[in-house]
């Protein structure tokens, strides 16, 4: 019998397990349940994978990401695992042939979509067979006050009625408390074991700014950041992907749109190109994204502000999953708040749904408005501590100035009760600077003590007043009157004078140009032997159809340029070379690294 130390040598090519891999192994090999949070990139498909490898019978990942499943069997096969997958895409000839392979016990892993899964025929086929697990990945799909509900998750219960003595592992990147419990109950895993390794990508460099010129700003932070790099730009609305993604091909970028709207053929169409190619920028709705594992995402850009911290989370997750630095950037304004608000009024969820996104809508909206480090609140919404502040994110790399906003915030609270709290932010800021409108003059408004009062402070600078206002709960915006502002509770104690209240101050923000990445090798790689790595893994990507990234990770190409390895042997020891590639990729790596030795 192999154990779990020797299945990730042998065929993934990992000396050792990243905690708590080793211990939720075990628990599945004893046969127990499992639920695992774990960041994206930290290794959450080994931990069912080696069971499944290890224990009788065929592992069944449930999994709703049917445009992956291909390429999450091809890199198994490509370890020399034998996967497949059963899904919509499959002819009835190729469905046969799985079926029977399944039959015949030649399948170690088999990958279904929820609603696959959940016909009688599946059911009947699995019964028939000798199941060793079932891993239900993206589990938080399950909640319905999640970001990603799925209604076919909720169907999953009846693994634990139909298969009681098969154990499931259902595993996730983000759930906060409420959404863990979710899945536990509707999983039938309230006695799973919990294993929650931890939410803190220490590689991605938090950035948020405010909204002045959204694409010019996107464009700079591209041009000085990321001229030659993979990455995704999220979008609020269908329209503005395409808008975005014609605008970047005309300033020079590789860009392709993703959203819904398109058809099947053209959304996979961008995918494939998204995972094969290497200087690609996708831009998209939240349809793009999950499961997606390329893991050179130098940066996840979002235009639009994100409806909870779970979903930017999610999709900043997305970048830098191999580990190597990574931005996540974003620009977000009072239009954004407006504008998720309104979604969420007009949903068809019940009132208690709509209250727990508003206060999720209100910590995202929190997160943007911070002045201290991000990384601190962004782990502290999720449960987990991070005691000094972290260094890599904008307002520890630039802490923000503030200034006393008591008396201006005041004035802009008079000025709403004043009109009425009928108006919306532009009107507001004409009464307070003492414009003549016509809509000022209309409503008598120019006839108002608080006419006027406000000329300390120019337009912008009255607009980061009223969002900061609205992010900090003395503001709500009235979606039935056109964005009109209205007094909240809370603001009774400023406008009384009880409370000192610091307001950010908006600067625009510099960005640092940084090198195109093929100029940001450490300094004892030969560029000559890296090039040629590169060259010898995209042609057997080619000849494979699968991602250059799928043959071997850039980390282990670097490995090659440092250690140098000349012989089968040695080249077996870098990290991310198992058997099966060993002998597949090995001889013809080595013949790049030998004649590299000969010419230099």
């Amino acid at each position: 019998m192999s154990t779990p130390d020797e299945i990730l040598h042998r065929v993934f090519g990992y000396r050792e397990f990243r905690p708590p891999q080793d211990r939720i192994i075990d628990s599945l090999l004893q046969g127990k349940d499992a639920l695992v949070l774990m960041p994206t990139g930290g290794g959450k498909s080994l931990c069912y994978q080696i069971p499944a490898l290890l224990r009788p019978g065929c592992g069944v990942i449930i999994s709703p990401l049917i445009a992956l499943m291909q390429d999450q069997v091809n890199a198994l096969r490509l370890l020399g695992v034998k996967a497949a997958f059963l899904n919509s895409t499959l002819a009835p000839t190729a469905v046969q042939r799985i079926e029977q392979q399944l039959q015949d016990g030649e399948l170690a892993l088999l990958y279904l979509a929820p609603e696959r899964l959940t016909q009688p025929s599946t059911l009947s086929l699995l019964r028939s067979i000798r199941v060793s697990l079932f891993a239900i990945d993206e589990a938080h799909c399950v909640s319905q006050w999640g970001h990603d509900f799925r209604a076919d998750y909720l169907e999953l219960n009846l693994l634990h009625e139909m298969f009681p003595k098969v154990p499931r592992i259902a595993l996730t990147a983000t759930a906060d408390q409420r959404t863990r419990n979710e899945i536990c109950q509707k999983l039938n895993l309230e006695a799973a074991e919990q294993f929650i390794a931890g939410f803190d990508r220490p590689n991605i460099c938090y950035q948020i700014a405010l909204k002045h010129n959204a694409r010019q700003q996107l464009l700079n932070f591209l041009q000085s950041r990321h001229p030659h790099d993979a990455g995704i730009v999220y979008c609020l609305s269908r329209k503005k992907t395409e808008e975005i993604a014609a605008w970047l091909v005309v300033k020079g970028f590789n860009a392709c749109p993703y959203h819904a709207g398109l058809s099947t053929e053209t959304r996979a169409k961008h995918q494939a190109r998204f995972l094969h190619e290497e200087a690609i920028i996708i831009v998209a709705t939240i349809a793009f994204g999950m499961g997606i594992d390329k893991p050179d995402v130098r940066f996840v850009a979002h235009m639009d502000m994100p409806k909870t911290i779970e979903s930017y989370y999610q999709e900043t997750g997305r970048a830098g999953r191999d580990g190597e630095p990574a931005d996540a950037w974003m620009v977000y304004g009072l239009q954004d708040v407006i504008k998720l608000r309104q979604m969420m009024e007009t949903s068809e969820g019940s009132e208690d749904h709509k209250r727990a996104q508003q206060h999720r809508l209100n910590a995202m909206l929190g997160l943007c408005e911070i002045t201290s480090c991000r990384r601190q609140t962004l782990l502290a919404y999720f449960g987990e501590h991070l005691a000094d502040p972290c260094g890599n994110c904008d307002t520890c790399k630039q802490p923000p100035q503030t200034w006393d906003g008591t008396e201006a915030a005041r004035k802009a609270l008079s000025c709403v009760y004043r009109t009425g709290q009928r108006f919306g932010v532009n009107h507001l800021i004409d009464v307070l600077r003492g414009g003549n409108t016509n809509k000022v003059i209309q409503f008598d408004h120019h006839q108002l003590s608080v006419y006027g009062i406000g000329l300390e402070l120019d337009n912008n600078q009255w607009r980061s007043v009223f969002r900061q206002l609205v992010a900090r709960g003395y503001l709500s915006v009235d979606l039935e009157s056109y964005g009109a502002l209205k007094l909240h509770e809370r603001s009774r104690t400023l406008l009384r004078g009880e409370e000192v209240l610091l307001l950010r101050k908006d600067l625009k923000t510099k960005m640092v140009r940084q090198q195109p990445k093929s100029l940001q090798l450490a300094t004892e790689i030969n560029v000559s032997l890296w090039d040629a790595l590169r060259a010898c893994r995209l042609e057997f990507a080619q000849d494979h159809g699968v991602p250059a990234y799928r043959v071997f990770q850039d980390s282990t190409l670097r490995e090659m340029c440092l250690k140098l390895p000349d012989n089968l042997g040695a080249f077996a020891t870098l990290s991310g070379v198992g058997e099966y590639k060993l002998k597949l990729y090995g001889p013809r790596f080595l013949e790049v690294i030998n004649d590299h030795l000969a010419t230099s």
